[in-house]
């Protein structure tokens, strides 16, 4: 009898776009994104914004005055389920895309990706962590059949 295959856990997502954004991505993309990084249930709020928007986000919650590609809020998990918003600023990610030389999908997809990974606990501020992190960041995103999004940051 050949062995089963893990169910993915569930994911409730709620996708908002706040922003003029040209092409931002799609709810089945991003739904895509970040049920591959999904270890258990969860219920998701992606948010899409401009540039003012993020900027009084990180301002607000990392005092830092100027608007970031991600950010990732993790709430007390309720009954099992993981619990969490993420804020993606659509100016910032299609500059990076461009400066980079990578399409805005494949970045929307790793910035997805690892913000989820944030949302479960992953960090980054120490080498081995961020090493740890990033290995699993490249494992699904080339599952989901994107580059190495590390390759050439070197």
């Amino acid at each position: 009898m050949p062995p089963r295959r893990r169910r993915k856990p569930s994911l409730r997502l709620h996708l908002q776009v706040g922003s003029r954004a040209l092409r931002a991505p799609t709810e089945t993309q991003v739904r895509r994104w970040a049920s591959a990084a999904l270890k258990s249930p969860g219920e998701i709020t992606v948010r899409i914004v401009g540039t003012a928007e993020g900027r009084h986000l990180n301002y607000r919650y990392r005092g830092e005055n100027h608007a970031t590609n991600v950010l990732s809020f993790r709430y007390a998990p309720s009954h099992g389920v993981l619990q969490g918003d993420i804020v993606l600023c659509a100016p910032v990610i299609a500059r990076e895309a461009r400066h980079q030389d990578k399409t805005l999908e494949a970045h929307y997809a790793h910035l997805t990706v690892h913000a989820m990974l944030h949302l479960q606990g992953y960090q980054h501020a120490r080498r081995r962590s961020a090493a740890r992190m990033e290995a699993l960041e490249k494992k699904l995103l080339t599952k989901l059949g994107y580059p190495d999004p590390y390759a050439g940051s070197g």
